[in-house]
């Protein structure tokens, strides 16, 4: 009598668990609108992309290279397990901060500072001013940009490296033709 109650109790607990990965699934599977109002910036655009961007992207870029040495040409790759999953943080990193880009409101830059890097940026305000008249392309060049870092993610599951130098191409493209479009439109050579 005791096994049947202690049997039929296992059963029991392996149906409470199916429940409740159903309902997880169910819920993972279910997207979430959340009105901009309850977003609050902290960070600049500017922020976004020295903080987050080119630190998460700038181990991508250099995870493949040939490297002169002494002793000659040393050839740098990602190889581990490790070393692959390392970068996979890096790209969706990258992914995830274009969303922040995307938050209504952020500003451009902290308050009496520069965009300039090298004198062909526009103004915080000037930058602004162009987001908010060409808010669709904006949009657009956001989702370029995560959409060719996503690339990053497939030659990172592949273990790819060829594909790694490819889609690392395709992510420079999309920074530059956001840059060259609202950062310093009109600059042929950026500084």
């Amino acid at each position: 009598m005791m096994y049947f109650f202690k049997k039929r109790l296992g059963q029991l607990g392996y149906l409470g668990s199916a429940l409740v990965l159903v309902g997880s699934i169910t819920a993972c599977n279910q997207k979430f609108i959340i009105s901009d109002a309850e977003f609050k910036p902290v960070a600049t655009v500017q922020e976004v992309m020295n903080s987050i961007i080119d630190p998460n992207i700038d181990p991508i870029w250099n995870s493949v290279s040939s490297v002169s040495t002494p002793k000659g040409t040393e050839e740098r790759k990602p190889e581990t397990d490790d070393d692959w999953r390392v970068l996979r943080q890096h790209a969706l990193a990258v992914i995830e901060a274009g969303n922040l880009l995307l938050v209504k409101d952020r500003p451009i830059s902290v308050a009496n500072t520069t965009t300039s890097s090298g004198g062909a940026e526009l103004t915080s305000e000037a930058i602004k001013t162009l987001i908010a008249a060409n808010q669709t392309a904006y949009i657009q060049r956001i989702h370029e940009l995560q959409g060719a870092a996503q690339g990053l993610l497939v030659a990172i599951d592949a273990k790819n490296v060829q594909g790694l130098e490819d889609a690392g191409g395709r992510v420079e493209q999309a920074c530059e033709q956001c840059h060259s479009q609202f950062w310093y439109p009109g600059d042929n050579k950026p500084k």
